[in-house]
């Protein structure tokens, strides 16, 4: 009316008739939705529980198809044949099941640091993207899905005489590890995979100084050197093209039971450890670091003294090399015992790393418990001893019982690491201690000496 334009405010309420349908605008409308959206979404995604439930079956049912469909496959074979057809698959696979078992004992070994007062990401030097006990585990997860599946369907392939298949399968499966350990993009955890890359480097070439984690993972190695043999020997029959070929099965071909390369492999852990031993001690001029190098050395001749069995008369052997193993075996075993309690570990006071910082039922269980110490020693000594078995290849015949001893040493490796682990972080507590103290003594007197000194200069 007097030509001016008057303001619209976008928040008043809509006049409209009565009987009449409310006018909405297309930003009430979007507002609307907005709002609404998020509370359909959310109402349509299953509990947690249930999604747990429907994956716990979803595994069992894999399971049980892949047990049946193995058993049914070996059945498939005559009875004359069934025990070389599953030490061959044995042998591709072996390696890759217990190096699956050793990464859900890790995620433990984690999961307990993490409930407790160890830092173990402090202790390894780990920075803050490195894998949790979670993501550990889902990478077993999945290695305990891919392994048994590829060994099933090399078992099926193989018994209903798809032979070429049957021998793409452990190649395969090997090809893909490879690939996701040396994958240079950033997926599926880059900087872990470099971290453990360059700590395995570090191992085979020790020109640097010794860091925990570099003698904590050859450690690591020393038990998983009958895998390590192993994957050797497989990966000979796949270069080679042994794979589901009756060509291996004699042992003194290339990649049979009587190559030189299996004892090589086997010492190859003992021998990293060593220089990393004698690379200490030309550091730190520490004596202890020569005793630890020859408790390492004295795995060697039980090694080595093994495998001349098939390259002497047998009378030599039973009546020099025998006694010679024999005793190299005693005084290895016992050496390493010893080192694991009195060096290793500090069993002169109860552990703590089972006393969690909030109420569980594994501090309950575990914690200031003296069966505990019992069964760790017992248990340690006995497979120390049960190790050699695995290190003697004129022993290795049953492969069922060389898979079981080897996952028992995994498991006493698996122990070893809970009072090593602790054992390091007590030493660190404890020179940060003293470090503290004398810093809190020197202090008080260095600023009495400059408060009283009269010729000081500002």
């Amino acid at each position: 009316m007097f030509g001016v334009t008057l303001p619209v405010s976008t928040n008043r309420p809509v006049i409209r008739r009565a009987g009449s349908r409310p006018v909405i605008s297309d930003q009430e409308v979007d507002e609307m939705k907005s709002v609404t959206m998020p509370l359909h979404s959310a109402a349509i995604l299953p509990s947690p529980i249930l999604l747990w439930r429907l994956k716990v079956l979803l595994f069992i049912v894999w399971g049980v198809s892949c047990c049946k469909i193995s058993w049914d496959s070996v059945m498939r074979m005559s009875a004359d044949l069934q025990d070389l057809f599953l030490y061959e698959a044995f042998l591709y696979y072996n390696p890759l099941l217990l190096v699956t078992m050793m990464v859900w004992l890790w995620g433990v070994n984690l999961w307990v640091f993490a409930q407790s007062t160890v830092n173990y990401a402090r202790i390894f030097d780990l920075d803050h993207t490195h894998l949790t006990h979670n993501e550990i585990w889902k990478c077993a997860t999945w290695m305990t899905i891919v392994v048994p599946t590829s060994m099933t369907a090399y078992l099926y392939l193989y018994s209903h005489g798809e032979v070429s298949l049957a021998a793409s399968q452990p190649v395969i499966l090997y090809a893909v590890v490879l690939m996701l350990l040396i994958f240079p993009f950033d997926i599926f955890y880059l900087s872990s995979r470099y971290y453990f890359l360059r700590t395995l480097w570090r191992i085979i070439l020790p020109l640097q100084a010794i860091s925990f984690s570099d003698f904590f993972l050859a450690d690591i190695l020393t038990s998983m050197s009958k895998v390590l043999s192993d994957l050797e020997r497989s990966v000979c029959r796949m270069v080679n093209r042994q794979v589901a070929t009756i060509a291996w099965f004699e042992a003194d071909s290339i990649c049979g039971s009587h190559s030189v390369a299996i004892p090589l492999v086997l010492v190859l852990p003992y021998l990293c450890r060593l220089f990393q031993c004698l690379r200490q001690y030309r550091d730190t001029k520490e004596k202890t670091s020569l005793l630890n190098a020859l408790k390492y050395s004295t795995a060697v001749p039980v090694i080595l003294l093994s495998a001349l069995k098939y390259h002497v008369f047998p009378e030599k052997w039973i009546n020099f090399y025998r006694p010679l193993w024999l005793m190299s075996s005693v005084i290895n075993s016992l050496y390493s015992f010893y080192w694991d309690l009195a060096r290793d570990w500090d069993l002169s006071v109860f552990s703590r790393i089972f006393k969690f910082k909030s109420p569980h039922i594994c501090t309950t269980i575990f914690y200031g418990r003296q069966w505990v110490y019992y069964w760790v020693i017992s248990s340690n000594l006995i497979l120390r001893c049960t190790w050699t078995y695995k290190l003697s290849a004129h022993l290795r015949h049953n492969y069922i019982t060389v898979f079981t001893i080897t996952a028992l040493e995994i498991f006493r490796r698996f122990q070893w690491i809970f009072f090593r682990v602790e054992n390091e972080w007590n030493k660190m507590t404890a020179f940060k201690t003293s470090v503290e103290l004398a810093m809190d003594e020197i202090g008080p007197k260095e600023d009495d000496r400059l408060l009283g000194s009269s010729n000081h200069e500002i």
